[in-house]
């Protein structure tokens, strides 16, 4: 049965608890979404890149790719980069993956930006920092 496949993106660093973070994460999301194939894929500095991620997926059944960028904002990634890896107009969403021997819808999500579950999230961690210095 045809699922969707998730790519997540991260910038990637020579650091390795940032690979570690991603991966992590997409385990998460794997684990709370049973139609997903998750993988994990980064724009620099550490692998897979993006371009190795997606021909990864080209073994997959999958009826549609999204790309999800955790970053936090805009930037020459969002914006213009990443759009180039992927084939779709430079400030774009949407595209098409060619799958063996078909063409499926490719879509690119927005980084997190302005988001109350991020605020919320800050919120825990300064009460956590707060309970851990008493």
């Amino acid at each position: 049965m045809p699922k969707i496949g998730f790519l997540l993106v991260g910038h990637g660093s020579k650091k390795p608890y940032n690979k570690q973070l991603i991966d992590n994460t997409a385990k998460i999301i794997a684990g709370k979404e049973a139609g997903y194939i998750v993988k994990t894929g980064f724009m620099e500095f550490s692998e897979p890149t993006i371009p190795e991620a997606l021909e990864s997926f080209r073994g997959e059944d999958i009826e549609m790719l999204q790309v999800v960028p955790l970053f936090l904002a805009r930037g020459m990634h969002i914006d213009k980069d990443i759009p180039e890896i992927l084939g779709i107009e430079e400030g774009g969403h949407n595209g098409t993956f060619k799958l063996n021997d078909k063409e499926i819808p490719l879509v690119f999500a927005d980084p997190i930006g302005e988001n109350e579950l991020l605020a919320d999230l800050m919120i825990v961690n300064g009460k956590k920092a707060v309970e851990d210095y008493l």
